[in-house]
């Protein structure tokens, strides 16, 4: 494979560590003819390699679309008098949502068909899919290059033709129709794409018409907008990393100014939704790991404890009903459905013993007893099901297809690693029952913003089972999995614990015979990549390959320049590295900074030249200086998606195509 060189311009970065000479820091100037030109070098080169195994990513895209029902409809749903639902069709590339009278013809009227709006464009996202109060409206927004900045239009649904209201530049932050549907509500960002101002627009008015409702100036906090489950309140909800407040709208008096529920008070969040009589309250003010609240309508800041918190019981959020509320939390690194009634009343939905997920699905009717959730395991792909509230009975309202698949052929386990400070680290291990062990392993990892990862099913993850390889999902600090503090532990001068906490997960599987030495692979996306970066450079010898997608490598520049999208309000998340203890912590984990010359594990890295999140500078830097100083011949790929953003292709068929590039490379990495 040739491998592209990236010219050096010299550089210096002004740091309280010390100048550091930083030579590939031109390729953040995407205005550079030289930027574009070296990316598609880096593209062409990855596609050399992926075309010298044309026949494996060719299998491979074949097994998984094999296993997939391409045709197919998810179950219909009632909202007011129609229901509703979303098909795909065999060789389209996205969803169409469509409604009817009758569950059974839930598919007679299309909504919106995203392949008619896609056709022309490369990349196309659906952003907000708002329904009116009326259900003959729909507020719905595109972003067409992956920046998600979106154009958000109108559709009368009763024409099926869009109405001249255009608003442009919209965010990804939430929307809320007023009663009525004359108004609706919107959210725009400011130069650094922080969702910072609320607008409300009149409908049949032109966009410069807008009312500003809402601003704010803290470039600590972001704005979103929700309308309250019962469709009579309009929500907006201001938060940073640490701290958050709410106003209130009247959803039948749009143009009253904002109420605020309590004013925000530092480390102090809360969110609010409107359940009947009362407010309710998810907040961690009386608890770390967050408790539920009530609040009478005349007096929204005065709360009574419904649930109250509990050690290592993370509380999420709420989802009101009429007689009931569902709250989403997580326990023992499994997350969970809570059904709560008016008197306090708990039960928890029992599932499985295997590691899951279970989340909420639709449930638009606020008056339903009967409350609709998704399942999935590692082994058990998506399922719809329906439980009634009064009588506690199930039904399951779909299974998606997996085709000509035997999924009793496949196990999921939970282990339990020891961190090098003592502490028990969750690990999932899926693999085939009858795979011989110790097994090349591919572990995967996010372990950031107190997100945490639920086991998911994946028809492409199957080819690498299949052929012997097992699959394992480390919960390093940093996620959420095991309560607040378990994030609190994996942030700002604990970030390290994220990385050693992944380390000791490999070294587990390793020691206890899941995974075969030298033949162990580390992946994540994200701040995910971030931590693939942040091992591997700790601990290149221990991985065979590595999958870094659109990864957060260069963390000290990107943090110390305030004038980049999301830097500030990242601050409380990964510390300021323009002042200590940050500037000397950071730098010692940042993987740009720490990749020296020596050998390293095979590596596959992606990115996006729209990305708003990851700039695609940062894992084009880190590549180039890969390239540079490694010692080492290993394959190193790397593919920077020139129309796209975060999160990759948009369509369907080029996102299994890329997914079967990734298990390819990692079939390949991990032979022998």
């Amino acid at each position: 494979m040739h491998e592209p060189v990236a010219k050096r311009v010299a550089h210096v970065w002004r740091r309280p560590t010390g100048d550091v000479d930083d030579p590939w820091a031109w390729l953040a100037d995407r205005d550079d003819p030289d930027t574009l030109a070296y990316l598609r070098a880096e593209n062409d080169a990855a596609d050399a390699w992926f075309a010298e195994h044309g026949e494996l990513v060719d299998a491979v895209y074949g097994e998984l679309r094999s296993r997939i029902q391409e045709t197919d409809q998810s179950p219909p749903v009632r909202h007011g008098r129609w229901w509703y639902t979303s098909s795909t069709m065999e060789g389209a590339d996205y969803p169409v949502h469509r409604r009817g009278p009758t569950a059974e013809t839930a598919d007679r009227d299309v909504l919106l068909d995203e392949n008619v709006e896609a056709t022309g464009h490369p990349f196309f996202a659906l952003g907000a899919f708002d329904l009116g109060h009326d259900q003959q409206l729909l507020a719905w927004s595109a972003d067409l290059d992956g920046s998600e900045r979106y154009t958000m239009r109108i559709r009368d649904l009763r024409t099926g033709r869009d109405l001249d209201d255009v608003l442009e530049g919209t965010a990804g932050a939430g929307t809320a129709w007023a009663a009525g549907d004359h108004h609706l509500f919107y959210v725009t960002d400011d130069e650094h794409r922080r969702p910072c101002r609320v607008w409300r627009h009149e409908r049949g008015t032109p966009q410069a018409a807008d009312v500003l409702v809402f601003e704010e100036p803290d470039e600590h906090f972001s704005v979103g907008i929700d309308l309250s489950r019962s469709g009579q309140w309009i929500l907006i909800d201001v938060e940073s990393q640490t701290t958050s407040e709410t106003r209130l709208i009247r959803a039948d008096e749009p143009e009253r100014a904002p109420q605020i529920v309590r004013p925000r008070r530092d480390g102090i969040e809360f969110g609010v939704d409107h359940w009947g009589d009362r407010f309710v309250i998810v907040t961690n003010e009386v608890h770390p790991d967050f408790a539920v609240m009530t609040a009478p309508l005349d007096d929204p800041g005065r709360w009574t404890t419904l649930v109250a918190g509990s050690p290592g019981r993370r509380i999420l959020g709420v989802e009101p009903f009429a007689e009931h509320v569902v709250l989403v939390q997580w326990r023992a690194a499994q997350p969970e459905l809570c059904i709560v009634g008016r008197d306090g009343t708990e039960r928890v939905l029992q599932l499985s013993d295997e590691p899951h997920d279970v989340a909420l699905d639709a449930n638009p009717e606020y008056d339903s007893t009967t409350v609709r959730y998704l399942y999935q395991s590692y082994t058990v792909p998506a399922e719809h099901h329906a439980h009634d509230l009064r009588t506690d009975e199930r039904t399951l309202l779909k299974r998606t297809a997996v085709v000509g698949v035997d999924l009793s052929r496949y196990v999921a386990e939970r282990h339990w690693a020891t961190a090098p400070d003592g502490v028990a680290v969750p690990v999932d291990v899926v693999r085939r029952a009858d795979a011989a062990q110790p097994a090349p392993t591919v572990l995967y990892g996010y372990g950031s913003y107190e997100i945490s990862l639920a086991p998911w099913f994946s028809p492409a993850r199957l080819s690498l089972l299949d052929r012997g390889i097992s699959f394992a999902v480390a919960h390093p600090r940093g996620g959420g999995e095991l309560g607040r503090q378990w994030y609190l532990d994996g942030k700002l001068l604990h970030k390290r614990n994220t990385f050693t906490d992944t380390i000791a997960a490999a070294e587990h599987l390793v020691a206890t015979g899941l995974a075969r030495p030298g033949r162990l692979a580390v992946r994540g996306a994200s701040a995910g990549g971030l931590l693939v970066g942040a091992c591997v450079t700790m601990r290149p010898d221990l991985f065979a390959a590595a999958v870094a997608e659109v990864p957060f490598v260069d963390v000290v520049t990107t943090m110390s320049d305030p004038d980049l999208p999301l830097t500030v309000t990242e601050w409380e998340e990964w510390g300021d590295p323009r002042i200590e203890p940050w500037a000397t912590y950071m730098l010692g984990y940042s993987p740009y900074d720490q990749t020296s010359a020596r050998d390293y594990p095979a590596l596959m890295v992606t990115g996006g030249l729209n990305d708003p999140a990851v700039s695609y500078h940062e894992p084009a830097k880190w590549v180039a200086k890969l390239r540079a100083l490694r010692t080492n011949d290993a394959p190193l790929v790397f593919r920077c998606e020139l129309g796209a953003g975060h999160r990759g292709p948009s369509g369907r068929y080029d996102a299994w195509r890329d997914e079967a590039r990734v298990v390819a490379f990692l079939l390949v990495a991990l032979a022998g």
